[in-house]
């Protein structure tokens, strides 16, 4: 089954050309006029290549465009910190800092946001020459992805030096960004006031995306530094063994979403337990075709069962991000009857 496409999931080129076909052809001639060759090279290309736009989809776009306009006016107004005291009164303190990061980053054309399009191996090649600190930071400004990228290609007691710094950020000073950007040679406007990056949430999400051979490695050894840190960002995090703890409903919701195949996949290394809870909330005829699949399947490589599992992980949080379905990260203990 294939994945439907959602407003987290596809890229920032694809919303803008979504967004310009819905402007119509006369609007979106004038917005052409202050876009440069390359931009409209890449905006046209991603034009031709749209097929059916869900109405749900569009809304989502739309109401993330006037929220970032709405953004913008509240900064040229009175600054980063009144805007974003007035998005976090109207929609809450997380959606709040997403609106205005994402702001930052459209108005932003040098600084941090240039890291967003340079080749993971280039950035290794800076990254591994500098401090810890200033590692971490970088990584803050990376979206999570692109991050666990670079963390897995670092040394592993430098993985757990840097993640245990992440971890611990929170407000950065101008002053220490500014010294940052000078390393890297750029520009960025934090003017206005300690910027918020990095912290465990962040931390979490990063490791999320890193494998279980990584993720084992780092948390053991901000353990050793810090274990209520440790404990914390584990609490955060969600792999794949977690399912077993979600309700049959919702399990049932995340099937519905999951190619039999690459279930299948993504069981080859889970425990009975995981497999027996995931088998019972499927048909009998569907639960047989996963069985039998897994019986023919040889021995895979655990890199890929962990791509496999994570591509699910992200249909999981996904739901979990529309309000489909709730993930608990309390402990049996702590869960109330």
């Amino acid at each position: 089954m294939a994945k439907e496409a959602t407003i987290t999931t596809i890229s920032g080129a694809k919303k803008a050309a979504i967004f310009m076909v819905a402007l119509g052809a006369k609007a979106s001639g004038e917005v052409y006029k202050h876009l440069n060759e390359n931009e409209v090279e890449k905006l046209t290309r991603e034009i031709a290549r749209l097929e059916g736009v869900p109405s749900n989809l569009l809304h989502e776009i739309n109401q993330e465009f006037h929220q970032m306009v709405l953004a913008q006016e509240y900064i040229a107004a009175g600054g980063l910190n009144y805007a974003q005291e007035i998005l976090e009164n109207a929609m809450g303190e997380p959606k709040a800092l997403e609106i205005i990061k994402r702001v930052q980053r459209a108005l932003q054309v040098k600084g941090f946001n240039v890291l967003q399009n340079v080749d993971t191996n280039q950035l290794l090649a800076f990254l591994q020459k500098e401090h810890p600190q200033t590692i971490s930071l970088v990584l803050s400004q990376l979206n999570p992805v692109q991050a666990s990228n670079v963390l897995t290609e670092l040394s592993p007691q430098l993985q757990v030096d840097v993640m245990y710094r992440l971890a611990q950020m929170e407000r950065v000073s101008p002053e220490t960004i500014g010294a940052v950007e000078r390393v890297l040679e750029s520009r960025i406007d934090f003017s206005a006031g300690a910027s918020k990056l990095g912290g465990i949430q962040q931390a979490a999400d990063i490791l999320n995306l890193v494998g279980q051979r990584f993720e084992k490695n780092i948390l053991s050894g901000i353990a050793k530094e810090n274990p209520d840190l440790a404990a914390e960002i584990k609490n955060l995090m969600f792999v794949f063994e977690d399912v077993i703890n979600l309700d049959d409903r919702s399990i049932q919701k995340v099937l519905r979403e999951v190619d039999n195949k690459e279930l299948a996949m993504a069981l080859k290394a889970s425990s009975e337990e995981l497999k027996a809870k995931i088998l019972s909330n499927m048909s009998r005829r569907a639960a047989e075709m996963v069985e039998e699949e897994l019986s023919y399947m040889g021995p895979v490589r655990l890199r890929e069962v962990e791509e496999v599992q994570q591509r699910i992980i992200d249909v999981i949080r996904r739901l979990e991000d529309e309000g489909q379905i709730v993930i608990s990260h309390d402990s049996a203990e702590d869960q109330m009857v």
